[in-house]
């Protein structure tokens, strides 16, 4: 026994650093309330009143998950999650007062991976926000437990090998509904689809040689797809294996996040079937 009245050899148990959260909200009374939602669940939350704002405590600190809303001050949602984008895959839920459908698509366009309306129901941001983390829970090739760790995604161009965009493996917790992710059942190389390589031990995926970085969720996405080549899947199936719901969605995030996927590892590789879904070409 040491001096402070501890066994020696024996350490204290670790306990997990919370979640930390960056909110972008100019109302007042909206970010306010959020706030303390958030807190109440667990969440560090890190608060910014316009865009700028939250692009500098962007830029100055390590996030997990950025909640933005769409209509801010000096830099709206939109150009904010533009910017963040071209340094980090970190997950973003947008926020838009209307549900308005053009505030959805450019949100997705820009690079969000879901979105919720306001007023905000906490409970249904919660769910979004596991949802989300989810996705972006990084699990080592080979590895036969999931760690349940978040990817760290730092708002910076250098970032660590284990949360960039293409080095993310997505993994579900044990015991959650669903199909299991599938990386680690395809063993052997990558797989290829023409141009385009998928390795699934790596999770690193090439275009023509070249590393594209994706989102967690488009990564995901993209697993899904390379997992039944040439199998028309449902937007159904795809939000409840991909985005995790558990509810019925909206199908407009699956067709954004499928246009983005699109621009990113060639448009002909992932095919509409109208009436039913999206299949990935094999050849």
């Amino acid at each position: 026994m040491n001096e402070g009245g501890q066994v020696s050899g024996v350490s204290e148990p670790r306990v997990p650093d919370p979640l930390k959260v960056l909110l972008v909200e100019d109302d007042d009374a909206i970010r306010r309330s959020v706030q303390l939602a958030l807190e109440r669940y667990g969440y560090r939350v890190t608060v910014a009143a316009d865009g700028l704002g939250g692009l500098e405590a962007f830029r100055d600190a390590d996030h997990d998950l950025l909640i933005l809303d769409v209509m801010l001050p000096e830099l709206d949602g939109i150009g904010l999650c533009c910017r963040i984008r071209e340094q980090s895959q970190v997950p973003v839920l947008m926020m838009s007062a209307r549900g308005d459908a053009l505030d959805v698509v450019a949100g997705l366009e820009a690079g969000a991976d879901d979105y919720v309306v306001k007023p905000v129901d906490t409970a249904v941001m919660v769910a979004r926000i596991r949802a989300l983390l989810r996705r972006a829970t990084f699990r080592p090739s080979g590895s036969s437990a999931a760690t349940t760790e978040p990817a760290r995604f730092p708002g910076h161009d250098t970032a660590p090998a284990r949360s960039s965009g293409h080095g993310t493996v997505p993994a579900r917790p044990p015991g959650h509904g669903g199909a299991p992710a599938r990386p680690s059942e395809q063993g052997g190389g990558p797989l290829v689809f023409g141009d385009l390589s998928v390795d699934t031990r790596g999770m690193e995926v090439r275009r023509a040689g070249e590393i594209i970085p994706l989102t967690p969720t488009e990564l995901r996405l993209l697993l899904e797809f390379a997992a039944t080549p040439g199998v028309v899947l449902d937007r159904r199936k795809l939000l409840r294996e991909v985005w995790d719901y558990g509810w019925e969605g909206d199908t407009r995030v699956v067709d954004l996040c499928v246009l983005r996927l699109r621009k990113k590892i060639g448009s002909g590789r992932i095919e509409t079937v109208r009436g039913f879904g999206y299949k990935l070409v094999r050849g």
